[in-house]
């Protein structure tokens, strides 16, 4: 196993706060080391994860706060 890989199996997985009771459409994000994050669907946490740098989480996060994808 990679170092990558054990890092994404053994991160915490936080649920999105917009989760609804029912287990819906949700995300959980974990932070990694190095300020990275990763992404998966929560119905299949044993499924892939999508793997973003400290650098492109920084400019999503600027993209929601600044409304473009609304």
């Amino acid at each position: 196993m990679d170092e990558l890989t054990r890092e994404v199996a053994t991160a915490t997985w936080r649920k999105s706060t917009r989760s609804g009771p029912d287990g819906g459409n949700c995300v959980e994000v974990a932070e990694l080391p190095g300020g990275g994050r990763g992404v998966r669907d929560s119905k299949n946490p044993t499924g892939p994860a999508l793997i973003f740098t400290s650098e492109e989480w920084a400019a999503f996060i600027g993209g929601v706060k600044d409304g473009e994808f609304d």
